[in-house]
Protein backbone atom coordinates (compact mmCIF):
# COMPACT_ATOMS: atom_id res chain seq x y z
CA UNK A 1 0.00 0.00 0.00
CA UNK A 2 1.26 3.86 0.03
CA UNK A 3 1.94 5.29 3.03
CA UNK A 4 0.89 9.11 3.91
CA UNK A 5 4.23 10.35 2.30
CA UNK A 6 3.56 8.82 -0.83
CA UNK A 7 -0.29 10.08 -1.09
CA UNK A 8 1.21 13.49 -0.61
CA UNK A 9 3.83 13.27 -3.17
CA UNK A 10 1.94 12.06 -5.80
CA UNK A 11 -1.43 13.63 -5.37
CA UNK A 12 -1.34 15.27 -8.46
CA UNK A 13 -1.10 12.00 -10.32
CA UNK A 14 -3.60 10.06 -8.20
CA UNK A 15 -5.61 12.42 -9.67
CA UNK A 16 -4.98 10.86 -13.11
CA UNK A 17 -4.57 6.52 -12.18
CA UNK A 18 -5.39 6.35 -8.70
CA UNK A 19 -3.80 4.54 -5.78
CA UNK A 20 -3.77 1.43 -8.17
CA UNK A 21 -2.06 3.12 -10.98
CA UNK A 22 0.38 4.31 -8.42
CA UNK A 23 1.18 1.08 -6.35
CA UNK A 24 1.70 -0.37 -10.16
CA UNK A 25 4.57 1.93 -10.69
CA UNK A 26 6.30 1.06 -7.01
CA UNK A 27 6.04 -2.49 -7.52
CA UNK A 28 7.45 -2.31 -11.03
CA UNK A 29 11.27 -3.24 -11.50
CA UNK A 30 13.17 -1.63 -14.23
CA UNK A 31 16.41 -1.93 -16.06
CA UNK A 32 18.10 0.66 -17.52
CA UNK A 33 21.49 0.07 -19.70
CA UNK A 34 23.07 3.55 -19.99
CA UNK A 35 23.11 6.17 -17.22
CA UNK A 36 24.53 9.26 -19.98
CA UNK A 37 22.49 11.38 -21.76
CA UNK A 38 18.95 9.59 -22.42
CA UNK A 39 19.80 7.75 -19.32
CA UNK A 40 19.73 10.85 -17.11
CA UNK A 41 15.96 11.82 -18.45
CA UNK A 42 14.69 8.73 -17.72
CA UNK A 43 16.49 7.83 -14.34
CA UNK A 44 15.17 11.43 -13.83
CA UNK A 45 11.16 11.14 -14.40
CA UNK A 46 10.91 7.44 -13.55
CA UNK A 47 12.42 8.34 -10.04
CA UNK A 48 9.95 11.21 -9.18
CA UNK A 49 7.20 9.42 -10.61
CA UNK A 50 7.53 6.58 -7.85
CA UNK A 51 9.19 3.48 -9.92
CA UNK A 52 9.55 1.56 -7.00
CA UNK A 53 12.87 -0.45 -8.40
CA UNK A 54 15.64 1.10 -10.51
CA UNK A 55 18.59 -1.08 -11.54
CA UNK A 56 21.00 1.06 -13.72
CA UNK A 57 24.09 -0.22 -15.56
CA UNK A 58 26.96 1.56 -17.15
CA UNK A 59 30.78 1.32 -16.13
CA UNK A 60 31.69 4.84 -16.91
CA UNK A 61 32.79 7.39 -14.72
CA UNK A 62 31.97 11.47 -15.17
CA UNK A 63 33.74 13.74 -17.38
CA UNK A 64 33.74 17.59 -18.20
CA UNK A 65 32.11 16.71 -21.52
CA UNK A 66 29.44 14.60 -19.85
CA UNK A 67 27.42 18.13 -18.99
CA UNK A 68 25.76 19.27 -21.50
CA UNK A 69 22.95 16.67 -21.58
CA UNK A 70 23.63 14.30 -18.53
CA UNK A 71 21.48 16.14 -15.90
CA UNK A 72 22.49 13.70 -13.27
CA UNK A 73 25.35 15.47 -12.86
CA UNK A 74 27.43 18.41 -11.84
CA UNK A 75 31.18 20.06 -11.87
CA UNK A 76 31.33 18.21 -8.01
CA UNK A 77 30.92 15.14 -9.38
CA UNK A 78 33.62 14.96 -12.25
CA UNK A 79 35.81 11.94 -12.07
CA UNK A 80 33.62 10.02 -9.99
CA UNK A 81 31.56 6.69 -11.69
CA UNK A 82 28.04 7.44 -12.82
CA UNK A 83 26.25 5.37 -10.95
CA UNK A 84 27.42 6.22 -7.63
CA UNK A 85 26.81 9.60 -8.87
CA UNK A 86 23.12 9.02 -10.36
CA UNK A 87 22.28 6.95 -7.12
CA UNK A 88 22.91 9.74 -4.72
CA UNK A 89 21.27 12.37 -7.13
CA UNK A 90 18.28 9.64 -7.72
CA UNK A 91 17.95 9.11 -4.03
CA UNK A 92 18.00 12.68 -2.83
CA UNK A 93 14.73 13.39 -5.53
CA UNK A 94 13.08 10.23 -3.88
CA UNK A 95 13.85 8.41 -1.00
CA UNK A 96 11.10 6.12 -1.67
CA UNK A 97 12.62 4.19 -4.63
CA UNK A 98 15.23 1.59 -4.28
CA UNK A 99 17.86 2.30 -6.84
CA UNK A 100 20.37 -0.44 -7.62
CA UNK A 101 23.33 0.66 -9.60
CA UNK A 102 25.72 -2.01 -11.04
CA UNK A 103 29.24 0.12 -12.91
CA UNK A 104 29.67 -2.77 -15.38
CA UNK A 105 30.42 -3.00 -18.89
CA UNK A 106 26.99 -4.90 -20.80
CA UNK A 107 27.68 -7.67 -22.80
CA UNK A 108 27.04 -11.26 -24.54
CA UNK A 109 28.04 -13.32 -21.00
CA UNK A 110 26.73 -11.03 -18.83
CA UNK A 111 23.42 -9.50 -20.03
CA UNK A 112 20.70 -12.22 -18.73
CA UNK A 113 22.06 -11.63 -15.23
CA UNK A 114 21.62 -8.29 -15.27
CA UNK A 115 18.54 -8.03 -16.34
CA UNK A 116 16.88 -10.89 -14.36
CA UNK A 117 14.22 -9.92 -12.00
CA UNK A 118 13.45 -6.94 -14.30
CA UNK A 119 10.12 -6.15 -15.83
CA UNK A 120 11.41 -4.46 -18.93
CA UNK A 121 14.45 -3.30 -20.58
CA UNK A 122 15.28 0.64 -21.69
CA UNK A 123 17.95 1.32 -23.86
CA UNK A 124 19.70 4.46 -22.55
CA UNK A 125 23.17 3.71 -24.84
CA UNK A 126 24.86 5.12 -27.57
CA UNK A 127 25.95 2.40 -29.55
CA UNK A 128 24.18 -0.59 -31.76
CA UNK A 129 26.20 -3.49 -30.86
CA UNK A 130 25.19 -3.27 -27.21
CA UNK A 131 21.69 -2.82 -28.12
CA UNK A 132 21.52 -6.16 -29.83
CA UNK A 133 23.13 -7.68 -27.27
CA UNK A 134 19.76 -6.30 -25.40
CA UNK A 135 17.75 -6.87 -27.73
CA UNK A 136 18.21 -10.60 -27.99
CA UNK A 137 18.00 -10.90 -23.97
CA UNK A 138 14.55 -9.61 -24.30
CA UNK A 139 13.15 -11.54 -27.27
CA UNK A 140 14.44 -14.54 -25.25
CA UNK A 141 12.98 -13.39 -22.13
CA UNK A 142 9.80 -12.07 -24.21
CA UNK A 143 10.68 -8.41 -22.13
CA UNK A 144 9.31 -5.56 -23.56
CA UNK A 145 12.19 -3.08 -24.51
CA UNK A 146 11.97 0.54 -25.04
CA UNK A 147 14.23 2.24 -27.37
CA UNK A 148 15.63 5.72 -28.03
CA UNK A 149 18.35 7.18 -29.59
CA UNK A 150 19.90 10.93 -30.50
CA UNK A 151 22.22 12.32 -32.93
CA UNK A 152 22.58 15.99 -32.79
CA UNK A 153 18.85 18.25 -32.86
CA UNK A 154 17.52 14.41 -33.65
CA UNK A 155 15.96 11.60 -32.41
CA UNK A 156 13.97 8.47 -32.32
CA UNK A 157 12.58 5.89 -29.70
CA UNK A 158 10.19 2.76 -30.07
CA UNK A 159 8.39 0.44 -28.12
CA UNK A 160 9.28 -2.94 -28.57
CA UNK A 161 7.05 -6.44 -27.45
CA UNK A 162 8.52 -9.31 -27.88
CA UNK A 163 5.95 -11.60 -30.02
CA UNK A 164 3.79 -8.50 -31.09
CA UNK A 165 6.08 -5.76 -32.83
CA UNK A 166 9.22 -5.44 -35.24
CA UNK A 167 12.52 -6.31 -33.11
CA UNK A 168 15.27 -3.86 -32.99
CA UNK A 169 16.88 -5.79 -35.47
CA UNK A 170 13.86 -5.70 -38.14
CA UNK A 171 14.21 -2.20 -37.76
CA UNK A 172 17.89 -1.62 -37.66
CA UNK A 173 19.16 -4.89 -39.64
CA UNK A 174 23.04 -3.68 -39.85
CA UNK A 175 24.36 -1.25 -36.89
CA UNK A 176 25.28 2.36 -38.78
CA UNK A 177 29.10 3.18 -38.07
CA UNK A 178 30.42 3.68 -34.51
CA UNK A 179 31.10 7.15 -34.08
CA UNK A 180 30.61 9.38 -30.98
CA UNK A 181 27.32 11.26 -31.68
CA UNK A 182 27.18 15.02 -31.70
CA UNK A 183 24.27 15.75 -29.15
CA UNK A 184 22.67 19.10 -27.95
CA UNK A 185 21.64 17.90 -24.55
CA UNK A 186 17.68 18.84 -25.41
CA UNK A 187 17.45 16.26 -27.47
CA UNK A 188 17.93 13.82 -24.79
CA UNK A 189 15.43 15.49 -22.74
CA UNK A 190 13.46 15.26 -25.56
CA UNK A 191 13.46 11.20 -26.63
CA UNK A 192 14.13 10.26 -22.68
CA UNK A 193 10.85 11.72 -21.46
CA UNK A 194 8.99 10.06 -24.31
CA UNK A 195 10.83 6.67 -23.50
CA UNK A 196 10.47 7.74 -19.55
CA UNK A 197 6.48 8.40 -20.81
CA UNK A 198 6.39 4.90 -22.50
CA UNK A 199 7.48 3.11 -19.42
CA UNK A 200 4.88 4.21 -17.35
CA UNK A 201 2.19 3.62 -20.01
CA UNK A 202 3.20 0.35 -20.07
CA UNK A 203 3.47 -0.21 -16.65
CA UNK A 204 -0.40 1.29 -15.95
CA UNK A 205 -1.65 -0.37 -19.15
CA UNK A 206 -3.07 2.51 -20.40
CA UNK A 207 -2.90 4.72 -23.66
CA UNK A 208 -1.36 3.76 -27.47
CA UNK A 209 2.03 2.64 -26.95
CA UNK A 210 5.17 3.32 -29.68
CA UNK A 211 4.09 -0.61 -31.40
CA UNK A 212 5.26 -0.84 -34.37
CA UNK A 213 5.55 2.30 -34.92
CA UNK A 214 9.39 4.76 -34.82
CA UNK A 215 9.13 8.10 -33.87
CA UNK A 216 11.44 10.57 -35.28
CA UNK A 217 11.79 13.60 -33.78
CA UNK A 218 12.99 16.51 -36.00
CA UNK A 219 14.28 19.32 -33.22
CA UNK A 220 15.44 21.99 -36.29
CA UNK A 221 11.53 21.81 -37.73
CA UNK A 222 10.15 21.10 -34.08
CA UNK A 223 8.17 18.01 -35.92
CA UNK A 224 7.47 14.58 -34.85
CA UNK A 225 6.95 12.25 -37.45
CA UNK A 226 6.40 8.26 -37.04
CA UNK A 227 7.76 5.08 -39.50
CA UNK A 228 5.04 2.23 -39.42
CA UNK A 229 7.03 -0.95 -38.81
CA UNK A 230 6.71 -4.66 -39.42
CA UNK A 231 8.60 -7.82 -38.70
CA UNK A 232 10.82 -9.16 -40.82
CA UNK A 233 10.00 -12.89 -41.56
CA UNK A 234 13.80 -13.57 -41.82
CA UNK A 235 15.37 -11.92 -39.09
CA UNK A 236 18.19 -13.18 -37.67
CA UNK A 237 17.36 -12.11 -33.86
CA UNK A 238 13.41 -12.69 -33.67
CA UNK A 239 12.30 -13.99 -37.30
Amino acid sequence: MLTRDELTRYKRQLAIFGEEGQLKLKQARVFLAGAGGLGSTIATYLTVAGIGRLKIVDNDVVSLDNLNRQILYGDGDLGRGKTESAAARLKSLNANIQVETVPETIAEDNAAELTAGCDLIIDGLDNFETRYILNRVALAKKTPFFHGAIHGFYGQATTIVPGKTACLRCIFPEAPPTVAPPVVGVTAGVIGCIQATEVIKYLLGAGELLENRLLVWDGLGCRLNEVPLKRTPDCKDCG
